[in-house]
């Protein structure tokens, strides 16, 4: 059965709601749609949370925190109405929730706009909410606050991953493990080559990437409309890379996504079992390291290493010998 409907609104965007406490300073907006704020963003939304990206996921509603002495938006919080009736972040999206947009946001206005949002679900039979958060890297000063605030708010945790990321203030061949390193090498003796590709190789890309999926047992999350979707409302966050054999066939690929904040996420990596042998998903990284360094960018996620039965143990090692930092992913409930 359909849940409950969001919020009722009488206009496109309903009238602010002054926050106690700071004198006036801090008000709760609800956008009933995705659509930009009515004040500016102090800082660069997350590419999954921008306007044209929720558009993507369903039904959803913004609630905005409004800095009035600013004139700014200084804090963001899309909320999904998901198929079984419950609240939170988007189906179609690796991460969601608030976003903080300024550092030291005071927790007593941090604690008040939760609250606010909260007591408003809350009064339309919104009761659970499930919100994965970004990895605790994308935001290392503001993550600990907000998950403080949003424990204070009755959210446990219900799920706690371990996510690898590789910072592009580091050499990239200085960290890898020997082996690892030897790999790397055999890649450029045997003219294996990375490349950044074209879009319009989409259609063969992922019948690539399924075929390398397929043959360890695994589906792509993603539909091929979706992806060529994503590629065609996106071209500048949507990338397409690969390492090549030196017959110019693929030996890896991947489509890393501009996720915002600096970071570049390296979403759909692939390669070939008969390739094992030279590891090219090593020069693939190698390439990545050495673009997201170009870009001026500021780290490299390489993703959860998470299995149905618990953590894959050997992804997690591999990312290691790359040498990935690890870095804490939540997600919470609140029922």
């Amino acid at each position: 059965m359909p849940g409950p409907p969001f919020p009722a609104f009488s206009s496109a965007v309903s009238s602010p709601q002054l926050l106690p406490g700071e004198a006036g300073r801090y008000w709760l907006r609800w956008l009933p749609e995705p659509a930009a704020p009515p004040l500016p963003p102090a800082a660069e939304l997350y590419l999954y949370l921008r306007p044209a990206q929720l558009a993507l996921g369903g039904p959803v509603r913004v609630a905005v925190l409004e800095d009035a002495h600013r004139g700014l938006t200084v804090a963001w919080w899309p909320i999904f109405q998901l198929p079984d009736g419950s609240a939170g972040s988007s189906p179609a999206a690796p991460f969601g929730g608030p976003q903080l947009l300024v550092p030291g946001l005071p927790i007593p206005v941090l604690d008040a706009w939760l609250a606010a949002v909260q007591q408003q679900l809350t009064a339309q039979g919104l009761r659970r909410l499930t919100l994965r958060l970004p990895p605790f890297a994308y935001e290392p000063q503001r993550s600990g606050p907000l998950v403080a605030a949003l424990q204070r708010q009755g959210y446990r945790v219900q799920l706690a991953e371990m996510d690898t990321y590789l910072p592009f203030s580091r050499d990239y061949e200085a960290h890898l493990h020997p082996s690892e390193r030897r790999r790397l090498h055999k890649c450029e003796r045997h003219g294996l080559r990375f490349e950044q590709e074209p879009p319009l190789l989409l259609p063969l890309a992922y019948d690539f990437l399924r075929r390398c999926r397929e043959e360890k047992g695994q589906r792509l999350s993603l539909t091929e409309e979706r992806l060529t979707q994503l590629f065609r409302d996106f071209p500048r966050d949507y990338l397409l890379f690969s390492v090549r054999d030196a017959q110019g066939d693929w030996a890896a690929l991947t489509v890393a996504v501009l996720a915002g904040g600096g970071v570049l996420y390296n979403f759909y990596p692939a390669s070939p079992l008969r390739y094992n042998s030279f590891s090219p998903v090593v020069l693939l990284n190698a390439g990545l390291h050495a673009f997201g360094r170009a870009s001026g960018l500021r780290l490299l996620d390489l993703g959860t290493s998470t299995l149905p039965t618990g953590p894959n143990e050997s992804l997690l090692r591999f990312k290691r010998h790359l040498g990935g930092v690890p870095s804490l992913k939540l997600t919470l409930v609140r029922e």
